[in-house]
């Protein structure tokens, strides 16, 4: 049994605990409480367990972490450096495309009536030209009449012109203000936008938009180590999860601006925010452990 081992298993003597208890308050296996008490580190799944363990252990037991990590800082294995440089990358968020009305509608009507009075004119031009082939020859009181009845038949034909025009830029006018109104009374609502805002090294900053609330949900594939707080350093969750775990993995976060997620086994690990599962930005081949930080923007800022 090493030096430290032993001092953590007399504070949990001293506090009449046992393996057992010490499992359920820190959530910590028990195989990995005893490794910890011998001093066996190689049965951890990682070096970076071995201080988190560590550390837990010791707070449930009443002694203070840092001062232990000094005093024995010889016997615990140091972290590996699982960082690696990558380019800061940024995703631009979605654009919305505006669509202009139409124009059409405005000129349509002037283009119809202009048709229909070129029209009107080429009909009374023709009648009147073939009236005029058929009273050749005549004497003047024939040519006469004819002038008299081609007159009405014009003021007929003008005024009957002139009432369809008006229908038909009535008609048009209507169906512009009911496409307009369709336009209006269908606004397109924004999507929840979950982008990359920095990326580097273990460390990825997200960004929440457009979403009325913000629930985390963390779950494990397998077996991995998390600790969950908000932007104020308060912790929400902390401990061991395994797959098929039981216990409630979903946190609300609606009232804050920040979630902070420490992953101990990436390769094992989900994230869901407000059901949607997000996409880690660094490779968990390359980087086990990642510190996940969710900044949200309600939808009423």
């Amino acid at each position: 049994m090493s030096e430290l081992g032993n001092r953590l298993k007399e504070a949990r003597l001293a506090k009449n605990l046992s393996l057992d208890d010490l499992q359920i308050a820190t959530k910590i296996q028990k195989r990995y409480l005893v490794g910890i008490e011998e001093g066996n580190y190689s049965m951890m799944p990682g070096q970076f367990y071995v201080r988190a363990f560590i550390k837990q252990y010791a707070e449930a037991v009443g002694l203070h972490p840092e001062e232990l990590f000094e005093q024995y800082k010889s016997e615990i294995p140091s972290t590996i450096n699982e960082d690696i440089p990558e380019k800061l990358s940024r995703v631009q968020s979605r654009k919305e495309i505006a669509n202009s009305g139409s124009k059409v509608f405005d000129i349509l009507p002037k283009i119809l009536i202009a048709v229909f009075i070129i029209g009107a004119a080429a009909v009374i031009y023709y009648f009147i030209t073939l009236k005029g082939d058929g009273n050749q020859g005549k004497g003047p009181a024939n040519n006469s009449e004819s002038e008299q009845v081609r007159l009405e038949e014009s003021d007929n034909f003008a005024k009957d012109t002139d009432k369809n025009s008006d229908k038909e830029s009535a008609t048009t006018d209507k169906e512009t203000d009911s496409s307009q109104d369709e336009v209006i009374e269908e606004p397109i609502a924004p999507k929840q936008e979950i982008t990359v805002l920095q990326s580097s090294g273990r460390q990825t900053i997200y960004e929440l938009k457009n979403a009325d609330k913000f629930e985390l949900k963390v779950v494990s594939t397998g077996e991995t180590w998390v600790n969950i707080k908000n932007g104020k350093g308060t912790s929400f969750f902390q401990g061991m999860l395994t797959k098929g775990d039981t216990e409630s993995q979903t946190f609300d976060f609606s009232k804050e601006t920040e979630a902070t997620i420490v992953v101990g086994n990436s390769l094992q690990t989900e994230i869901y925010v407000n059901d949607e599962k997000i996409q880690f930005a660094i490779d968990p081949s390359k980087s086990v452990r990642q510190d996940i930080t969710i900044r949200y923007l309600s939808s009423t800022e």
